[in-house]
């Protein structure tokens, strides 16, 4: 048995896994999907003090009660995932990029993905400076999140909450040796990209010395909630 933990991006919570769930589950595995501070049923914590260190401290108190983790980060939560495998490397033992932000030691959202500063100055510009609110729902094939679906879009619309800055402006901690034995899996959502969203390459040899891991879903960014059952199966391979 294994025992995944996935992690939510911006905005989302961890009801964004309630398709992927009973998938892995079914397979014999344990799953856990918690919602981060400041969304889902912490929704009330929001507020301008929160960010990434505080994402990341909560993931490290879940996996110190925990053994041989496969922690899955989605998007932003690349990011936690990342600093928090730094903090407690013995307690996971894969890591998986989930069309995610993959930092190196000391950069933030802003250096790994530079259109998270717009989404900075519109904080800044618009209510009270220290909150991103959800991005807008877009034409097809873009959709919300990758999301076009009617009921689909209203679904992840209803989980969503605002996105403190902090979060895109502190930086991951990656100084730890031992974290980098980890092995590294990436998988990409490779239809429709809005624009100024930019992927870096993924290195030949991740930092254990093996060869990288890609693999690839033809859907939009959600994938969790487009195509729950190709991810899965994915994620089962590493079983």
């Amino acid at each position: 048995m294994t025992t995944f933990v996935l992690v939510h991006g911006a905005w989302h919570s961890g009801r964004a896994w309630d398709r992927v769930v009973p998938l892995l589950e079914a397979a014999g595995h344990r799953v856990l999907a918690p919602s981060l501070t400041g969304y889902g049923d912490k929704k009330h914590l929001l507020g301008p003090e929160i960010g990434l260190d505080t994402h990341v401290q909560d993931i490290v108190d879940l996996l110190r009660g925990e053994e041989d983790v496969v922690l899955v980060g989605h998007s932003y939560a690349g990011m936690v995932i990342s600093s928090a495998a730094n903090e407690v490397p013995d307690r996971v033992a894969g890591l998986v990029y989930l069309d995610a932000m993959v930092p190196e030691d000391g950069e933030t959202a802003v250096d790994v993905q530079p259109v998270s500063q717009s989404l900075i100055d519109l904080a800044k510009q618009h209510g009270d400076g220290w909150r991103v609110p959800p991005l807008p729902e877009q034409p097809a094939p873009f959709g919300l999140f990758g999301v076009t679906d009617p009921a689909d879009v209203a679904w992840v619309r209803g989980m969503l909450s605002d996105q403190p800055v902090r979060c895109l402006q502190q930086p991951a901690r990656l100084d730890n040796p031992a974290a980098r034995a980890i092995p590294r899996t990436h998988i990409h959502c490779v239809g429709a990209t809005p624009k100024g969203i930019t992927r870096r390459p993924v290195p030949a040899i991740q930092p254990n010395g093996t060869p990288s891991q890609v693999w690839e879903l033809q859907t939009g960014h959600d994938c969790m909630i487009t195509m729950p059952v190709e991810l899965s199966e994915l994620l089962l391979k590493l079983t």
